[in-house]
């Protein structure tokens, strides 16, 4: 897999991502921790695009 494929790959999981966390946080049954865990998740991969972006 090229570098621009893996970083779209990235990205694409990061936008996925803020979608999932905008619907558990609407969801009243959701629990908090769980979306403390996706937001976690999205900051590794944010972490990740920027390291191989320079």
């Amino acid at each position: 897999m090229s570098l621009n494929a893996h970083l779209e790959t990235l990205k694409k999981k990061h936008t996925d991502m803020s979608e999932a966390i905008e619907q558990a946080q609407r969801a009243p049954s959701m629990d908090g921790l769980e979306v403390v865990d996706m937001k976690k998740q999205k900051m590794r991969l944010k972490e990740e695009i920027t390291r191989l972006s320079v």
